[in-house]
């Protein structure tokens, strides 16, 4: 075999060996939707990513709009700098303010991700977040290391599954999943599951909710 055909073999086999890698869901036990919900989205993010933030609005604007609900994950990917330690911050509000002050924190970020380069850039940024709304930063944001630990059991769950990039959108019902990989037929997509899988009546009209597993 000469130097360009066996270039071309080894070319192809990473590449097969490349999408193998990426595609091949492992545990997808949990993209279901919740009980009740004959249809939801699930979605696993990375504050630091620019698809994740251009992603933001149109799938809020669906949970809206189809009144369904919204299961988010936190998967900071390796490659980036600060996103585990804002996805920490969000924890954080969750926890000792609220569910949708933690939104707003999230939205905020995603709004001024490209001024902020380093972790020193998401301390200022939150600092002045947190004088904006009335309050004050404090100086240790997870002193026992429990608000990591969930973003951890979602990095954990995101490898369970064979997760490699953020977003990782899907459309889960009680019966399984479908992978949302181009963010503009989300609504073309959630039109199709939702006359596949219709609500009884009495749930027809529940409120949206937004849930991050811990």
């Amino acid at each position: 075999m000469n130097r360009i055909a066996l270039a071309a073999a080894l070319l192809l086999a990473l590449s097969l060996s490349a999408l193998a890698q990426s595609g091949a869901y492992r545990d997808t036990s949990v993209l279901r939707a919740p009980a009740g919900a004959p249809v939801a989205i699930y979605e696993f993010e990375d504050l630091e990513c620019p698809a994740c933030a251009r992603a933001f609005p149109i799938v809020h604007a669906a949970v809206d709009k189809y009144k369904i609900p919204l299961i988010r994950h936190d998967f900071p990917l390796k490659m980036h700098i600060w996103s585990f330690d804002a996805a920490v911050i969000a924890r954080y509000i969750q926890d000792k303010i609220s569910p949708q002050a933690a939104e707003d924190y999230r939205r905020a970020v995603f709004a001024s991700q490209q001024s902020i380069a380093s972790k020193e850039d998401l301390t200022a940024f939150t600092q002045k977040y947190f004088q904006s709304h009335g309050r004050m930063m404090p100086m240790i944001i997870d002193p026992n290391g429990l608000f990591a630990a969930e973003v951890r059991a979602d990095q954990t769950l995101g490898e369970r599954i064979n997760l490699h990039q953020t977003p990782s959108i899907f459309i889960v019902t009680q019966k399984g999943f479908t992978e949302v990989t181009d963010i503009t037929q989300l609504y073309a997509m959630l039109d199709t599951a939702i006359a596949d899988n219709p609500a009884p009546a009495k749930t027809a009209t529940a409120k949206p909710r937004t849930t991050a597993h811990k």
